[in-house]
């Protein structure tokens, strides 16, 4: 039979070139059954004129077809439905029914999706002021070098590392590159045995937490924090104990005596920016080695210090192997390349590899491999240079713009970093501002979901600058100053 030319049209807004929009249709009607084996397709000069394209662009589209056996070619008779063609399996979909409205509320107590946690909108993209935390610039990234990477990576030469299952080991070349490169410049010095592969920071949070917490044992958070470690706690079944910080990130006195593993991020504490400092870091590991307890050091934005010269890191300092470290490129590259890393001992790093291994294996291969050429390359440093001298201007215009609308900032860091802790009035609740900005088409991160305790302030910010244009700045922080005067507070100019 043949297949009537009119059964083929274009979307508009479609994705992907004309070329794999055909491929797309015509596969598609093939696997949904509604093109059969036999069946003569449209000759290319007459879908060509149907869809208004190029006919090359058809006549490649069908020799694709014919190399992947979707379609057939006899010779002059033209293109045909191939019999060696895949096929959909043909299975009854029942209706649903009333067996599926069972209520796994029952069973699992919402545990983990009633944690609070930063709500940012999927389409942040369109909002002319997102002054959210943790989102990729396009204009800041390597586009084209990353992908010559990723097509390297996806060549021959490189097939067994793209599609070899490594079982619970990591791409050679990547980890080779941490550990001569990336680790050296926080004064760590590791052993491969020592460096495991994850799936982002959050990841390797989640297995040391795992590995190092249980029933019994104790875990102290800073307070306010990283939002989502509260979850990976509750899920290690151990007892949290948040502990205030104060403008110097956590202080050590304030530590409980039994504390089992300390999490902390002293290079830019999570949310307020907040740099440890030397005697600081010196005093968290003199404590560590009296009371017994491990430290946990979530080193992430440790690339952004671009103000002063970067701390060392506590695994630097750590002379008896107390400090499990955790990097990221989740951050520094982009959120969904989802790829950071575990350092500590030995004995530690064992058992987070078994236990990866039992749940995902290891980061994709050709993942791992891409990021691996990347930073070998020399493009992952040239791209941070280019972000922190773009972050470093973004900055200075935002703090030009909160002095002059009298915004008040609670923490911003001496290093650098992406964003700021903002303070509004007491009286303010940065949750309802937060939704009244978006309807002018203003993002800020309400600051409760940071704190861990009961009762927590509501006047709390942030605003981050890493994914906001620099020349949208100003009127996004006058809009902000805006919407705090309009609650009854006028910021003082």
């Amino acid at each position: 039979m043949a297949v009537p030319v009119e059964s083929f049209f274009l979307t508009p807004g479609a994705t992907g070139t004309l070329q794999q929009q055909i491929r797309q249709m015509v596969t598609e009607g093939i696997l949904s059954g509604r093109l059969r084996p036999g069946d003569r397709m449209p000759s290319s000069r007459g879908l060509a004129n149907h869809l208004g394209i190029s006919r090359i662009t058809v006549t490649l589209a069908y020799t694709d077809l014919v190399a992947s056996d979707y379609l057939t070619s006899r010779g002059r008779s033209g293109y045909f439905v191939s019999s060696e063609a895949p096929t959909a399996p043909e299975l009854e979909v029942p209706a649903r029914g009333a067996g599926q409205g069972y209520d796994y509320d029952r069973i699992t107590g919402r545990r983990w999706s009633r944690l609070a946690r930063v709500a940012r909108p999927e389409d942040w993209q369109r909002y002319p002021y997102p002054f959210i935390y943790g989102q990729a610039d396009a204009t800041l990234f390597d586009h084209q070098n990353w992908r010559a990477c990723a097509l390297r990576a996806l060549g021959k030469r490189d097939f067994e590392a793209l599609t070899s299952d490594y079982y619970d080991s990591d791409d050679p070349l990547l980890i080779e590159y941490i550990l001569r490169n990336i680790l050296p410049r926080r004064g760590i010095a590791a052993r491969p045995g020592e460096v495991l592969l994850t799936l982002g920071a959050q990841n390797a949070l989640w297995l040391a937490a795992q590995v190092l917490l249980g029933p019994g044992r104790r875990a102290v958070v800073e307070n306010p924090g990283y939002t989502s470690l509260r979850g990976i706690l509750e899920q290690a079944d151990g007892t949290v104990v948040p502990v205030d910080v104060d403008d110097a990130g956590l202080p050590p006195e304030a530590l409980p005596q039994a504390a089992d593993v300390v999490f902390v991020t002293p290079s830019h504490h999570c949310p307020t920016n907040a740099t440890m400092p030397l005697a600081r870091r010196q005093a968290l590991l003199a404590a560590a080695r009296e009371r017994d307890f491990v430290i946990v050091e979530d080193d992430y934005e440790f690339e952004m210090s671009f103000l002063r010269t970067v701390s060392p890191s506590l695994k630097s300092l750590d002379a008896e192997g107390r400090v499990i470290y955790i990097g990221s490129f989740s951050k520094s590259l982009f959120p969904g390349l989802r790829l950071g890393y575990l350092v500590g001992p030995e004995s530690f790093i064992r058992e987070a590899r078994a236990l990866r291994a039992d749940v995902l294996r290891h980061p994709p291969g050709h993942v791992q491999r891409t990021a691996a050429y990347f930073l070998s390359l020399g493009h992952y440093d040239a791209m941070i240079n280019r972000m922190k001298a773009a972050y470093r201007r973004r900055r200075t215009v935002m703090e030009e713009a909160i002095a002059e609308h009298g915004l008040t900032v609670a923490g911003q860091g001496g290093f650098g970093g992406s964003s700021f802790w903002m303070r509004a009035p007491d009286h303010v609740d940065t949750g309802e501002l937060a939704l009244r900005l978006r309807a002018k088409g203003v993002l800020i991160e309400p600051g409760q979901v940071f704190f861990a305790r009961e009762g927590a302030p509501r006047n709390y910010y942030r605003l981050a600058y890493s994914s906001i244009p620099q020349g949208r700045i100003p009127d996004g922080i006058r809009l902000i100053a805006e919407g705090i005067a309009a609650t009854g507070h006028k910021p003082v100019a």
